[in-house]
């Protein structure tokens, strides 16, 4: 369990944690507000120019394609154990038994403070259910 906290562009973090587990081949499930994922949705497509990673965005209550497995990003409301993703970041969900599935989470925190506060719960759950965390406080560091 990762978590990077004071994230001043989380939509920026997660593109880049996305595309990092991409190139290593992983499968990964994104989470959080369907606003945040929206924005995400947009930057997979266009951020870098050029540089697509193919994803798709299932709102809550959408059927799960039949050929999901070709598919190496998911961007998600709430988790979808059929999609057989191994990898997580979450931007705010915060159901973290649901998360406990997944081999890697990364949590990404904002600075704003209902979201420093979200954040402080989840990882004050996490730490209760005996996750070893691995904090990487950002400042003005933007490296994934």
């Amino acid at each position: 369990m990762r978590f990077f906290t004071g994230v001043d562009e989380p939509v920026a973090w997660a593109l880049r944690l996305v595309r990092k587990r991409h190139r290593e081949g992983g499968r990964t499930a994104v989470f959080g507000p369907a606003s945040v994922l929206a924005r995400l949705d947009q930057a997979l497509w266009s951020e870098p120019p050029l540089d697509f990673v193919p994803h798709l965005r299932l709102r809550a209550g959408d059927a799960v394609p039949v050929d999901a497995s070709l598919t190496p990003v998911w961007l998600l409301e709430q988790p979808m154990a059929e999609l057989a993703c191994d990898s997580a970041v979450n931007l705010g969900f915060d159901d973290v038994e649901a998360l406990s599935g997944f081999e890697r989470v990364a949590e990404v925190v904002a600075t704003e403070s209902a979201a420093r506060a979200a954040g402080q719960q989840r990882w004050r759950r996490y730490k209760a259910q005996g996750v070893t965390i691995h904090h990487h406080p950002q400042g003005n560091s933007h490296e994934a």
